[in-house]
């Protein structure tokens, strides 16, 4: 009798996982159907375009930008310059060259400084430069009012993803008479972190009080550069004044990026400027 009820909840056991594995995955199925049938979900992704969030270095990011920039068009040239206007409005894909530097007319994303965040960021970066002795203290804050700001793409084209987006603040020339000293009148500031890879600063200094050597290695600690190196020969020929110094840093395929410090004398305007 023992065996037989034995048997019995044997055959009931198996039939059970025979059900089971046959009917499980159904109602499984149709419970998960029940948890997201008639419901939104949002998820954040970010798009294929935003190509300059692909991980590069400063050395990278720098090099770049000092390449986008030497292939500007010339000032002055009109049929040059509204080429680029045109090109402006193109997707990467339809531009041509090595490098690109190009008005950047896509929404800004969540982890680029807003129009609305631009100048509070720039003060702060400014601050910062004069605590590191990069800048004098003389040398006053920006505001909206008295500057214009354009968000650029500094793209290498064959390798789209390694492009670097930058605001350029310029002091805004509808003001007439504007009052230039101690103001800072160009700066070009990575749209992401808002730090500052060029400037150009009216000051009270003369040449004799700029030591280059301390502004270029306070300037390369503060945007996480490599350690710079005296960049030789120097073509005085390039320069619209005698007073600078050239370095340099390590770029990208054995590249490198010159930057240069320098000083206009007469109205003493203070420059650090990516080579071009």
């Amino acid at each position: 009798m023992r065996k037989i009820i034995v048997n019995v909840c044997l055959s009931l056991l198996a039939a059970a996982v025979v059900a089971a594995a046959v009917l499980g995955p159904e109602f499984l199925a149709r419970y998960q159907d029940k948890k997201i049938l008639n419901r939104l979900e949002s998820q954040l992704v970010e798009e294929e375009s935003e190509g300059y969030r692909y991980s590069l270095s400063s050395n990278e990011k720098l090099y770049i930008l000092s390449k986008c920039l030497n292939s500007q068009s010339e000032p002055g040239d009109e049929l040059n310059n509204q080429a680029r206007m045109e090109g402006d409005q193109a997707d990467y894909q339809e531009l041509t060259g090595s490098y690109a530097f190009v008005v950047n007319r896509r929404d800004i994303t969540s982890q680029e400084i807003t129009d609305e965040k631009l100048y509070e960021t720039c003060n702060r970066e400014l601050a910062v430069l004069k605590e590191l002795g990069v800048l004098p203290d003389t040398v006053r804050d920006t505001a909206a009012a008295s500057y214009d700001a354009v968000r650029y793409s500094a793209i290498d084209i064959p390798e789209p993803r390694n492009n670097v987006s930058v605001w350029k603040l310029s002091l805004a020339t509808t003001t007439k008479n504007a009052n230039k000293q101690n103001r800072l009148l160009d700066a070009y500031l990575d749209a992401d972190t808002g730090k500052l890879y060029e400037f150009y600063v009216r000051t009270e200094l003369s040449w004799e009080d700029v030591d280059t050597d301390a502004i270029i290695a306070a300037w390369s600690e503060y945007m996480g550069l490599t350690e710079p190196q005296p960049y030789e020969p120097v073509n005085p020929l390039q320069e619209t004044t005698p007073y600078f110094s050239k370095y340099f840093f390590e770029g990208m395929e054995d590249g490198i990026t010159v930057v240069t410090v320098g000083f206009y004398e007469g109205i003493n305007e203070l420059f650090l400027k990516v080579s071009r």
